[in-house]
């Protein structure tokens, strides 16, 4: 490269060595570029369609299933997982119970001590026979195509990528040179089993999910359910499997395992397997009791009518033009019927101005609006938050109550899920507590109805990824559920306020929580360095709040 750039640029000097190997790189790098664009994915490749099994009501799941449905016709039921090793646990349960099929779909599954364990569970329901179908998205899957395409060889799994990078051997460069494309990624996240019971929420695969990490403690909430609402699910799992964004990952790889090293991947995975059973967060595991109950049938259920809001796979490619297929669309008739109050629980919160005026009507006309999201110190997207802290004074302007979480947290007696039971519920910090931070996405409508999904109230979740989550009508649970909020948010969160110095000096934002059984004031992001303050501020300079 250095010789071709001399034959070029014969005046160059000779000591500017630093100059010629900048110039190599950056050849190298357009040249990786330009091989990346030029990629395409496949067509030419055998394509098969599969839908739902129907043929569950005999499985032991379909059987409790209809015994707890027994007395609640035409109606769901559903149960919150608040806690992470309990969510954790109803995968592992679900994936043990089922018989004829699991259909799954996430947008991330890391390859840490939760994703191996539960990816083991799913390998061995596909040893005892049941149809397991893998929907991953391309950028959020931790693993490589060839432990991809090792899982695939099972005779009773297939995996396919969403939406994928077509340039496999150079991913990072491939998504640069098709970025308009490749930004519009599957956030769905949904588990069926037998077509009998399912889980949509907030939380991916990963150990930061469950409370399997000592130093970060998410708390999110997940809604576990049994009834009509299933089918719900599985018809749009059908809608994203067969679409034609998703890839059968053999038609994307040729890197290929041998047998040999396949069953060395799969005898050291469940061997890495057998090494937990002792662990710490195996014994949280076991004092669970989840899963006992789920088999037992003896899992508390709320009955209702219980609805699944999606958006249209074929989203990520804008051309959607029936915004009846959306999500937003759909949730839109529960705002604008709304009487006395909206709570809004989410991670990422950049509401833009439409979302401001929308608030602020809402206020005018007397429904109380409550927001809780990720204060600067919690989060673990700092260019969301400084996309959020542009709007927070339009909105206590409006009306809006803010509150923001801390990023401390305590864990109960059990070893579980932060203390608490609302979503994002967590006690005061603690010497040697983990690092907080809210991930659930929920929405409680006039304590009536609420929503349990995958999607942020940010510009990504509403224009550029594609969603998915559930809507449920049972006024006891949502009341239920904004009680136990509003007992936790003086505990959890710091609350914005304006307040002025002065009758001619301009209202500052402060924010205000109890320590100690005190009132505390703060007149800057509380519980943050000098760095992540200009961290935020910076990135509130670029424009990408489009990309948020």
């Amino acid at each position: 490269m250095e010789a071709q750039l001399r034959s070029r640029f014969p005046g160059l000097p000779l000591r500017q060595k630093g100059v010629l190997h900048t110039l190599a790189w950056l050849g190298l790098l357009l040249a990786l570029l330009l091989q990346a664009g030029c990629a395409s994915l496949p067509t030419d490749y055998p394509r098969s369609s599969s839908t739902t099994l129907m043929d569950t009501g005999d499985t032991r799941l379909g059987q409790a299933s209809r015994r707890l449905l027994a007395g609640h016709p035409d109606v769901s039921g559903v149960h919150l997982l608040n806690r992470g090793t309990d969510a954790f646990l109803a995968r592992l349960a679900l994936a043990e119970a089922a018989e004829k099929s699991l259909d799954i779909q996430y947008y991330i599954w890391h390859g840490d001590t939760t994703g191996k364990v539960l990816l083991e569970r799913v390998l061995r329901a596909a040893d005892r026979g049941v149809r397991v179908r893998l929907l991953l998205d391309d950028i959020g899957t931790a693993a490589g195509d060839r432990n991809l395409l090792a899982i695939d060889s099972h005779p009773n799994i297939e995996v396919r990528l969403f939406n994928p990078i077509a340039a496999r051997s150079t991913r990072l460069l491939g998504m640069m040179s098709d970025f308009s494309r490749t930004n519009r990624r599957m956030h769905n996240k949904s588990f069926t089993a037998d077509n009998q019971v399912m889980i949509v929420g907030g939380r991916n695969i990963g150990d930061e999910y469950f409370e399997a990490r000592p130093d970060v403690a998410f708390a999110d909430l997940d809604l576990l359910a049994i009834g009509p609402v299933v089918g719900e699910v599985s018809r749009h799992f059908d809608r994203y499997w067969n679409s034609p964004l998703a890839f059968p990952i053999s038609a994307l790889s040729q890197a290929r395992p041998s047998d040999e090293e396949r069953l060395q991947a799969l005898a050291g995975l469940r061997e890495f397997v057998r090494s937990q059973t002792e662990g710490g967060y195996a014994q949280a595991l076991k004092s669970s009791g989840l899963a006992e109950r789920l088999a037992a049938g003896s899992l508390p259920f709320s009955y209702g009518k219980a609805r699944v809001v999606a958006d249209d796979p074929m989203k990520i490619l804008q051309e959607s033009a029936d915004k009846s297929s959306l999500l937003l669309p759909n949730l839109l008739p529960e705002f604008e019927s709304l009487g006395s109050e909206l709570v809004l629980v989410s991670p990422y919160f950049v509401p833009g101005k439409a979302g401001v005026a929308r608030l602020r009507s809402l206020s005018a006309r007397g429904v109380k609006v409550r927001v809780l999201t990720n204060s600067l110190a919690s989060t673990d997207v700092p260019a969301v938050h400084a996309g959020y802290q542009q709007y927070r004074r339009a909105l206590l302007d409006a009306g809006v109550e803010l509150h923001e979480l801390k990023p401390t947290v305590t864990r109960d007696a059990r070893g579980g899920a932060p203390a608490g039971s609302g979503p994002g519920a967590v006690k005061r910090p603690s010497s040697g507590s983990s690092q907080a931070s809210l991930h659930a996405k929920v929405l409680i409508f006039d304590r009536r109805s609420l929503f349990v999904g995958s999607m942020n109230l940010d510009p990504r979740s509403v224009l550029t990824n594609t969603e998915i989550g559930v809507v449920v009508d049972q006024d006891e649970l949502a009341a239920s559920m904004v009680e136990k909020l509003d007992s936790h948010l003086s505990d959890i969160g710091f609350r914005l306020e304006l307040t002025s110095a002065g009758p001619d000096s301009a209202p500052e934002i402060e924010w205000v929580t109890t320590e100690d059984g005190q009132a505390v004031r703060y007149t800057r992001e509380p519980m943050t360095s000098a760095w992540q303050r200009f961290r935020a501020w910076f990135y509130s300079l670029l424009p990408i709040e489009h990309l948020l």
